[in-house]
């Protein structure tokens, strides 16, 4: 099967069905040993360091790995995109669009899933007989996630990895489904974590992804990643079709849309505090003073940039956050 890069999560069934391999290009960049050597080649063709490294890590990841096609989100995901998609063109990247309108219109996110469709010259039958199969696998992320918030056995760690990793499958179906099997009977058989502080984590999946272990030390612990989840699909079994599927999906929409599944959760959950993760130089990270007007719960701000582990400023202010949350809950 011939690969084809990803710039974000995109309708994967479209593109398996074509005969492709998805390749999320965001986890090939941040899973990689030496992550930084991808930055470095985008700074070394001309990206300015104030841009974000997120940007800079997927166009090297695509250029040092050889991925001649991808698709470019060009609404409903990063503002960067768009840039990086020209600069991609130049250097020779065959580039098929996609995107999420910012109408949120049911009629308009099938307009969008129907041209995808016809690029790739596939049906809807075909995409659905996919999205059959991949629906079985998003179940058994779906285990994994109340196997942390109901059972606190899985680490948020774990829960952030495998659904984050749904947005490609590793580049292999039946593997990955597979694993996750395997994964699931190992954490079963675990006891409880029991942390004393249940943790929210929102934005864009980190770079430091060490903050999962950290915040342990502090009898906390993550049962909760919004847009790794969102990235799974977790009500994907409820939609009719790929085109209510994709309508629900709340990350490319408005933040109003996003906040009625956040409430959600967090009362499901039964949350105590939210770690809000932004990105350096990115625009969603204004969004934190709508989280914080709209949630009715204590929030966070935390940014990353090049580093793939916190720095000494951040470690304090998580610290400093969660002491206050356990003051707050003995008080309670």
């Amino acid at each position: 099967m011939k690969k084809i890069g990803l710039t974000t999560t995109v309708p994967v069934e479209v593109l398996i069905a074509s005969g492709y391999t998805p390749i999320d290009l965001n986890n090939l960049f941040i899973t990689s040993k030496d992550y930084s050597t991808y930055i470095d080649i985008a700074e070394r063709d001309g990206f300015p360091k104030s841009m974000c490294a997120w940007i800079k890590g997927i166009y090297g990841a695509c250029i040092d790995n050889n991925i001649n096609e991808i698709i470019g989100v060009m609404e409903g995901d990063c503002s960067n995109t768009k840039a990086l998609i020209e600069v991609l063109e130049l250097r020779g990247i065959k580039v098929y669009p996609f995107s999420f309108p910012h109408s949120h219109k049911k009629e308009d996110v099938k307009k969008e899933l129907d041209k995808f469709m016809d690029i790739f010259n596939v049906n809807l039958q075909e995409v659905e007989k996919i999205r059959t199969r991949l629906n079985k696998i998003r179940n058994l992320a779906k285990e994994i996630d109340k196997l942390t918030y109901i059972d606190s056995k899985s680490s948020g760690f774990e829960n952030h990895l495998y659904q984050v990793s749904l947005s490609d499958l590793n580049g292999n179906v039946d593997t990955f489904e597979s694993e996750l099997k395997d994964v699931i009977f190992n954490i079963k058989k675990r006891q409880p974590l029991n942390k004393k502080l249940r943790l929210g984590y929102l934005g864009v999946p980190p770079m430091t992804d060490d903050i999962y272990e950290f915040v342990q030390n502090f009898n906390a612990s993550f049962v909760y990643n919004e847009v790794q989840r969102e990235f799974a699909f977790p009500r994907a079994d409820k939609a009719a079709n790929i085109y209510e599927q994709y309508y629900d999906y709340t990350y490319p929409y408005d933040t109003e849309f996003r906040i009625i599944e956040l409430k959600n959760e967090i009362s499901e959950r039964k949350l105590d505090g939210i770690i809000h993760y932004t990105q350096a130089f990115c625009y969603r990270a204004v969004e934190d003073i709508v989280l914080k007007q709209k949630l009715d719960i204590p929030i966070l701000n935390i940014e990353g940039d090049k580093l793939n582990t916190l720095d000494a400023r951040t470690k304090l202010r998580i610290e400093a956050f969660l002491d206050m949350l356990l003051d707050l809950k003995e008080e309670n």
